[in-house]
This record gives C-alpha cells, sequence and structure tokens, in this order.
C-alpha cells in the first residue's frame, strides 16, 4: 500500500508540473528563432520537429546554456567518439566531455544523426510522425537523458507552446533556418515573428550592411524592406524588418485603431505594427505632408 501511494503521488507531482509550467519569452523567442531548422531537420530526418524544439529548449536552457555559447551544443550531446572540438562541463560527473560545434546547423544537424544511427533509439522511427508523446517516453526509455522527469518536460513544453502543429509542415522558411543555422550563437540577434513576417532588434553599431552579413541577404534589401537608405544609422532596439511588410497590421487590430502617442510618428507606427508605409496613409486617407497629433486615431488594418 506504501508503495502504490509513493508512486501515486509521483505521479500526481509531475501531473502538477507540467500544468503549472509558465509561458516564457525567452523560450517563445528560442521557438522562433530555431522552429523552421527543426522543421528542415523532421523533413530529412523523420525526427518530429516538436521534439527537436522541445530537446533544444531543455537541454539549453532556450539557447542560455555556457554549453551552447560556448559550444553550440544545444542538444546537450556527449563526445562518445566525438573527433571534433570538445567543451568541458560538470553534469553526471565533473568535467564531462561534449561535442562542440561551429554553429546551430552542425548542432541540429548532429542531434538528428545522433538519433537516425544509435540503434537504440530505432524503434522511434516507427512511431506515427505526429506521436510526440511515444517520442518523448521513448527517448527517456532509451537513456537519453537522466532526469526521471524528462519525458513529461518534454511534453510539457510542447504543449504549452503548441509545438506539435509543426509535425504537420509539409514546408519552411529556408531563408531563415539557413540564417540561424550557419551563425554561432553568440553572433545571432533574436529573431521574432510578427504579422507573417520577421524582425530583429538593433544593437548599437548595427547597420543594415552588418545585419545583412549575418543573416546572408543584402543589406540593401533589408533597408528596402524597412523603406530607409542603405547607409542611415540605427537606433538601439530598432525594429528591422527582415522581408517586405504587409499592407495590414495583424488580425488582432481589425476593429482597433491606434491611438497616436507623444513622440510617434506614421514611420514609427507603421514599424511597430509590421506595415507599410503608403498602406498606413492610404488605409487613413491622409496625404504625406499630414502633421500627426497626439491622440489621433489610425486604422492600422
Amino acid at each position: 500500500m506504501k508503495r502504490y501511494l509513493v508512486i501515486l503521488c509521483a505521479l500526481c507531482s509531475l501531473g502538477v508540473q507540467a500544468q503549472t509550467m509558465r509561458w516564457n519569452q525567452k523560450f517563445q523567442t528560442y521557438i522562433d528563432q530555431y522552429k523552421d531548422l527543426a522543421i528542415e531537420e523532421m523533413l530529412r530526418y523523420k525526427i518530429p520537429a516538436s521534439i527537436t524544439l522541445a530537446q533544444g529548449l531543455f537541454e539549453s536552457g532556450a539557447g542560455k546554456s555556457q554549453l551552447v555559447i560556448k559550444g553550440n551544443n544545444h542538444f546537450g550531446i556527449k563526445c562518445h567518439g566525438w573527433k571534433g572540438r570538445t567543451v568541458y562541463f560538470d553534469d553526471d560527473a565533473s568535467q564531462e566531455c561534449f561535442r562542440a560545434y561551429s554553429n546551430s546547423l552542425e548542432s541540429f544537424e548532429d542531434h538528428s544523426k545522433f538519433l537516425v544511427n544509435n540503434k537504440r533509439y530505432s524503434r522511434l522511427f516507427s512511431l506515427d510522425p505526429t506521436d510526440y508523446k511515444g517520442w518523448a517516453h521513448g527517448l527517456k526509455e532509451a537513456g537519453y537523458a537522466t532526469n526521471p522527469q524528462y519525458a513529461q518536460k518534454l511534453i510539457g513544453l510542447i504543449e504549452l507552446y503548441k509545438l506539435y502543429d509543426l509535425d504537420r509542415a509539409k514546408s519552411y522558411d529556408r531563408f531563415i533556418a539557413n540564417s540561424n543555422g550557419r551563425k554561432t550563437y553568440q553572433q545571432l540577434h533574436p529573431i521574432h515573428i510578427y504579422n507573417k513576417n520577421y524582425f530583429m532588434q538593433a544593437r548599437p553599431g548595427d547597420t543594415f550592411k552588418s545585419i545583412g552579413e549575418e543573416i546572408g541577404i543584402s543589406g540593401r534589401k533589408i533597408a528596402r524592406y524597412n523603406e530607409r537608405d542603405y547607409r542611415d544609422k540605427l537606433e538601439n532596439n530598432e525594429i528591422v524588418w527582415l522581408k517586405k511588410k504587409q499592407k495590414k497590421a495583424d488580425e488582432a487590430y481589425k476593429n482597433r485603431p491606434h491611438v497616436v502617442k507623444e513622440g510617434e510618428s506614421m514611420y514609427s507606427i507603421a514599424q511597430y505594427y509590421g506595415i507599410r508605409l503608403k498602406s498606413l496613409y492610404k488605409m487613413n486617407r491622409l496625404e504625406p505632408d499630414y502633421q500627426l497629433k497626439v491622440g489621433d486615431k489610425l486604422r492600422v488594418r
């Protein structure tokens, strides 16, 4: 009877932990940054994108661990015959050997090959591609991690952030997958998703040229997407859109006008919502020489 109660309490504890997991912006940013890379790996190796992302989130603390910062290792994979660069950290034992990579793409790719080429994970590939729970429990049973709650942790992350939706993807954004995968973690600006577009926030010293070099496209194109001159200086935290902006704001703003605040301009408002400046003027039937006033209400969709 006592043993039954102990087991029951342990199961209840896992359930409560999964239920009390809270949404975290850092985790969402990591997902936005690497979801296309996870989908690319899924389409090549048949590993659910939800599982890849959940493992990356959990193993790397959403990309903030020292193992990522010093070794671009998102999945906590130890050396085990590895012939490449290595880093050492305390884990189950002191100063254990971990694989190190040149960039995130190498880490995601090696994670896929590690699972595909290791016989103890072979049965997982017979599961339905959308069976993230089966994958989570299978990874734990096969010894991927020593944490007794590993499967529940992965499932909790997948369900909280609805990562299971990615397991049905048939395509991915190659631009984002390549730009995030081929640069080292330390070099990357976090990339966010909004209004069917991608954006990052400028850091001190950033230029359209430097941002273009980081993500692998022309800085002049990025300047055009943001309706700016290529030589313009970027302010700290300024929004920089990475694709051509939409004509309207997100659907959530269908019946919600923007109320102009002190210091705002038509351009800053257009950037905030990820819409083209010309479209903002057109929606509100305003001429380019209109003098914006605090309290004005503007349609953004």
